[in-house]
């Protein structure tokens, strides 16, 4: 195999153990005299989003994470880089564009190696008014995203007939399929793209630390009475370090009500109503169809995704109360999706099918409402806020991932107006629109040579794409690992497409600390095969051990914790939570 040189030779972008210790010790060394400018409490797309804007502007920025980055919804999205085409039934045209904008700069710009075109087809039913009023609804969609947008520019959408949406989708072979529309889309890898946006922070000087939860706040007294948020206290490796900034940013996602608290915020003008959406996978040869399928539901919108050689059927839209951390999908969650999927499928899915199950929360906000009012969430819109409850201190919420950049510059504009106050000066503007995150560089130049990097590296075609499609222009990581010690080059798990290496690149470069790390977001073993990943996981387990330096007894632990959380099937897991 031939050993690969990847391109930039970038270095400091890694996210590893001495990186971590590097910024930890940033954590440790500021004061009242020398406070970093920003402290981002929150390590999901929008807070390692914030920290890159930030840091691109010449601030000095570090982000603090209570578990791994994505941790929480970020990982748990239906992997869509979409406008939201059911928001324009609601009249929200303005975040529809703004959607289709952002769409277009991940393509084209932001992320080509983690963001893909993605063809949709919407099934009709054949009532006399449908095929007018959703073709109405694509084509405005379609307009949208083109009309002052940068880049991304897919397919024009059309109507089809029958025996098309047949052809194109064998599986819509119901009776009830009279026709459909075809449009495109976008599909994202979200875990990895936070990852790689975490990764394109740091390369910007900003310091990341996850494992590491704020615990208190940090304040002196002000002038008008109201005291001013200069830091937080933090907990990390057993130690307590209280971290000195001039602006806190929260932006923690379904945890904001968490954080008003925890630094006393009395603004209660928005509060964050957690959404679950609930998604199953199921193998690739159960549908069969050449395009995603999009379709309407009594309460939310069925997707039909394809994903590798699995497939994404979701999702739900429902509230939520319950453990944050660990949302559960419930028998009457998978029922559903399985009632509202097979009402087009033929021949249906049953239970039998399902690889795995997972659930992610919306952090929608709730304004307060009028008496008597209590609209479901699948209502409530998906635009964010910037909130300012105390000075100093900047609070980030609702959203949808797609925006996530243009909700990271909000909150940042909205610190950059705490920081001018507090020590005057102006930033540079937000210019995170024009800056690629790790792996998109050189990606543009690579794909068109897959060919050619099979020869080169020694590996069959559809491992390059693979490589690619999930590290861009960092591909050669992979193959230098493999030049090391051509035995990772095997499958981490024989019903998943990962390498073995792909572990030890997920520690050095991507700061895997756990387990549930690697299987979970560096790749998505424990979702997409039938027995949560057990079967690779003493592999896992000694690749981690070699590169992180576990003993026995450290491997032993991380081994209990990872069974003790992830039950040995989706089943098991259902089973232990009770419908809502």
């Amino acid at each position: 195999m031939r050993r690969h040189g990847y391109r930039s030779g970038v270095t400091d972008d890694r996210l590893n153990p001495l990186q971590r210790d590097e910024a930890i010790a940033t954590l440790s060394t500021t004061s009242a005299q020398e406070p970093l400018d920003l402290l981002v409490i929150g390590g999901g797309v929008v807070g390692t989003g914030a920290a890159l804007d930030a840091a691109s502007r010449g601030l000095s920025v570090a982000l603090v994470e209570q578990r791994d980055l994505a941790a929480g919804t970020s990982s748990r999205s239906s992997r869509l880089a979409h406008g939201g085409l059911r928001y324009l039934e609601n009249r929200e045209f303005g975040l529809v564009h703004e959607a289709l904008t952002e769409r277009g700069l991940l393509l084209d710009r932001i992320a080509p190696h983690l963001v893909s075109p993605l063809p949709f087809v919407m099934p009709l039913a054949g009532r006399a008014w449908e095929k007018t009023y959703v073709g109405a609804g694509v084509t405005l969609y379609d307009v949208l995203s083109r009309v002052g947008a940068y880049g991304g520019t897919l397919p024009r959408p059309r109507t089809l007939s029958r025996a098309a949406v047949l052809g194109v989708a064998p599986s819509l072979a119901g009776g009830a399929v009279k026709g459909g529309v075809r449009f495109h889309d976008a599909q994202i890898d979200d875990a990895r793209h936070t990852v790689a946006t975490a990764r394109t922070a740091v390369a910007h000087g900003a310091a990341v630390v996850t494992r590491c939860r704020a615990v208190g706040a940090l304040t002196q007294p002000a002038p008008d009475g109201d005291d001013r948020v200069v830091g937080a206290v933090v907990e990390v490796d057993g130690r307590t370090i209280e971290v000195h900034a001039r602006a806190v940013l929260a932006a923690t996602g379904v945890w904001t009500d968490e954080s008003k608290a925890l630094f006393g915020a009395a603004d209660d003008s928005s509060q964050v109503r957690q959404a679950k959406g609930v998604h199953l996978i199921v193998p690739r040869d159960r549908i069969r169809s050449t395009t995603a399928i999009i379709t309407r539901t009594p309460t939310s919108v069925l997707f039909l995704l394809p994903w590798g050689d699995k497939w994404l059927v979701g999702t739900t839209d429902t509230d939520y109360d319950g453990d944050l951390a660990d949302p559960r999908a419930t028998a009457t969650d998978v029922d559903y999706l399985l009632e509202q999927a097979n009402h087009w499928l033929e021949p249906p899915l049953t239970r039998s099918d399902i690889v795995g199950v997972y659930c992610g929360l919306r952090p929608l906000v709730a304004a307060q409402l009028a008496q008597g009012s209590d609209p479901g969430t699948a209502e409530l819109s998906r635009e964010h806020v910037v909130l300012r409850p105390r000075p100093g201190l900047v609070m980030i919420a609702g959203g949808k991932y797609t925006t996530y950049r243009v909700m990271a510059r909000d909150a940042v504009d909205a610190v950059v107006a705490e920081r001018t106050a507090y020590v005057g000066g102006e930033p540079a503007p937000c210019r995170t629109d024009e800056i690629p995150l790790v792996g998109a560089d050189g990606y543009a130049d690579l794909w068109p040579a897959r060919a050619r990097l099979a020869r080169e590296w020694g590996v069959p075609d559809e491992v390059v794409v693979h490589l690619l499609r999930r590290h861009g222009d960092r591909a050669g990581r992979v193959v230098d690992i493999l030049a090391e010690d051509p035995s990772l080059g095997e499958r981490l798990h024989p019903a998943a497409p990962y390498l073995a290496a792909e572990v030890v690149v997920a520690v050095r470069d991507e700061g895997a600390r756990t387990v549930e790390d690697v299987l979970v977001r560096r790749t998505r073993v424990a979702l997409e095969t039938a027995d949560v990943g057990r079967a690779c996981l003493p592999r896992v387990v000694g690749l981690m051990a070699r590169e992180l330096g576990w003993d026995a007894a450290r491997c032993d632990a991380e081994t209990q914790r990872y069974l003790q959380d992830w039950p040995d099937s989706w089943q098991q897991e259902i089973a232990e939570t009770q419908d809502e």
